[in-house]
């Protein structure tokens, strides 16, 4: 999956897998998560988000199950 730069104080880049609905986060201190089960109009609110990191933390964090990769 290839993960797409974005600006942002906590992420460093987002990938989504529209096929298996999985999202793939890279923080800025290098972890990498997978989250799963994540519908496409989360994936579209959170990289239309004016706070990405906000966006994350109030919608995808702990609401959707995850590892780390």
């Amino acid at each position: 999956m290839t993960l797409t730069p974005v600006t942002s104080s906590n992420l460093a880049a987002v990938g989504y897998d529209p096929a298996t609905a999985t999202l793939v986060v890279r923080f800025r201190s290098g972890d990498v998560y997978q989250y799963d089960s994540v519908p496409g109009s989360i994936y579209r609110g959170l990289m239309g988000a004016a706070s990405l990191g906000g966006y994350f933390a109030a919608v995808i964090r702990h609401f959707y199950r995850y590892r780390r990769l």
